[in-house]
């Protein structure tokens, strides 16, 4: 059964108000002021709205321009479209299971994909590894 999407109203009480305005109105944050921007914390990146995975931090790199860039996605969650918005032609990306805005994907980035994908904090979160289990592995060496 497919879950009924969430009214804005849904998505105000659920998001923060930075990432409601990110990723519910297309919204971009400032450079450098994300709390991804210069992450070198192991894990994977989720949709903050819904939780599907996006990124790998193997993918990501340091782009110089203030914001979370990856090389590719770690999942088919997310979707590219045609971007218009501010008079220049740009390449959106936004999450497959809920539509949520996270940010563009440019042709700059380094090989072997070329892409760099410009993401928002405000439209991610990091899940890192959980090692406990290597803990109780180690523990019986």
């Amino acid at each position: 059964m497919k879950k009924k999407p969430l009214t804005d109203q849904q998505w105000k009480e659920k998001l923060s108000p930075e990432a409601y305005r990110v990723t519910r109105e297309s919204g971009t944050e400032k450079p450098f002021t994300g709390q991804y921007w210069d992450s070198t914390d192991p894990g994977e990146y989720h949709c903050v709205c819904c939780d599907a995975k996006l990124f790998s931090s193997v993918d990501k790199y340091d782009a110089g321009c203030g914001w979370p860039s990856f090389t590719q996605t770690a999942a088919d969650n997310v979707n590219e479209k045609p971007d218009c918005s501010l008079g220049t032609q740009r390449i959106e990306v936004v999450c497959d299971k809920c539509n949520a805005h996270l940010g563009h994907v440019f042709s700059d980035g380094p090989l072997p994909t070329g892409s760099r994908y410009c993401i928002n904090s405000a439209a991610i979160i990091l899940k890192k590894p959980d090692y406990s289990m290597i803990d109780i592995f180690d523990e019986k060496l």
